[in-house]
């Protein structure tokens, strides 16, 4: 399942928001036009349904609350919406649409509270709130039936799905030096301070076929890296990864995470996400710290994973090497263009100069992104 059209009013960076999407969509934009916020529209819903300590009210808190959720150009319509519509593929016939509405209330604790949440199933409306239920308890509408187990058993499977939506931005230094910081590490771990203990939850059949997998690719991406594997070490019963790398004295070769290059562990947490996820993943600037020759090979890298694997992914991007590959169309790539009343979205694929010149050979990286380049990027030359 994937979703296959996104609806916003007044989420951050946009004012509106009604685009079609693809099983690979990629997202493009000036610096601080919104590629984050656009991927946190899904970590929001995601932070609903959680299995443990998830809701509406956590998912706001942990923003700011609804006034830092809400778009700046929202001045008469102050309502916060998103809708969603899921189904089997691009090409196929939503089964589910799932809509909610949200304020801020105007006095007392000033909670984010529903001002409606809808559920279809194959074009047919089970979910209308508020009901007669929420008229009598307005306390009721400070949750969603999304995160209420004993009332979401007729669209739970729309739960399920939101629940696996995956996000891993590793961050190497977090990781290389998790046991020196020893910090509080955020929820979820989206910076991958803990990406060896979530290696480790694995069963381990599963774990030693994934590496296995990833060694592969390390040998292809990373001169002379010959071995990969996971170990626990007997002292401090710890995680770790090892690598074995070619070298003119054999046993000198062995290295572990805190020696890997930053492109290393950036590569292994993306090879990790796609293998594992069978949802969505949210890939944001897989291309840092990567070499060009890899990064060219990281879009049809995606295709063929989804192949097997069939998560939707979707990725925010500056790299013209990332956007080289011929398969990739207009369709697939979000345009981001930042305005007075908040960020415009458009479909590559629906900008006519856009359209004419992929036609003619060009790639996504050549037309779309010089209009994410600031006006006058070349001042920067000129600052004193």
């Amino acid at each position: 399942m994937m979703i296959k059209r996104l609806i916003v009013k007044n989420w951050r960076n946009f004012r509106e928001l009604n685009v079609p999407l693809r099983e690979r969509q990629f997202i493009v934009g000036a610096n601080a036009s919104g590629k984050s916020n656009l991927l946190d529209i899904f970590r929001f819903l995601r932070d609903i349904v959680k299995a443990e300590g998830g809701g509406l009210q956590k998912a706001v808190k942990d923003r700011g609350g609804v006034s830092k959720i809400r778009c700046l150009a929202a001045r008469q319509d102050p309502e916060i919406e998103i809708e969603i519509h899921l189904a089997d593929n691009a090409d196929s016939t939503e089964t589910w649409r799932y809509a909610i509405g949200i304020k801020q209330q105007p006095r007392g604790y000033r909670q984010p509270f529903l001002t409606h949440e809808r559920v279809w199933k194959d074009g047919k409306q089970i979910l209308d709130r508020p009901d007669a239920d929420d008229a009598e308890d307005q306390e009721r509408l400070t949750q969603t039936f999304l995160e209420q187990i004993n009332v979401n058993a007729d669209f739970r499977e729309i739960v399920l799905f939101l629940r696996d939506i995956t996000y891993l931005h590793l961050v190497p230094q977090l990781l290389r030096f998790a046991d020196s910081i020893q910090g509080r590490i955020v929820e979820d771990d989206p910076f991958g301070q803990g990406f060896l203990e979530r290696i480790a939850t694995v069963p381990e059949r599963t774990r030693r076929s994934r590496l296995q997998k990833i060694e592969q690719a390390l040998k292809i991406a990373v001169p002379q890296l010959e071995q990969l594997e996971f170990i626990r070490d007997e002292i401090t019963g710890r995680s770790h990864l090892q690598a074995l790398y070619s070298h003119w004295r054999p046993k000198a070769g062995l290295q572990r995470e805190d020696q890997f290059s930053d492109g290393t562990l950036r590569l292994l947490g993306l090879l990790w996400s796609l293998l594992e996820s069978d949802s969505v993943l949210l890939l944001e600037e897989p291309e840092l710290s990567l070499n060009a020759g890899i990064v060219s090979q990281l879009a049809p890298f995606v295709s063929k994973m989804q192949r097997s694997r069939r998560p939707q992914v979707f990725v925010s991007t500056h790299s013209d090497a990332l956007l080289t590959e011929k398969g990739i169309d207009g369709g697939e790539v979000l345009l981001l263009t930042p305005a007075r009343e908040g960020t415009a979205v458009k479909i590559a694929s629906d900008i006519d100069e856009v359209q004419t010149l992929l036609e003619a050979g060009f790639t996504v990286g050549e037309v779309v992104l010089p209009r994410t380049r600031p006006e006058h990027a070349e001042q920067l030359s000129f600052f004193e």
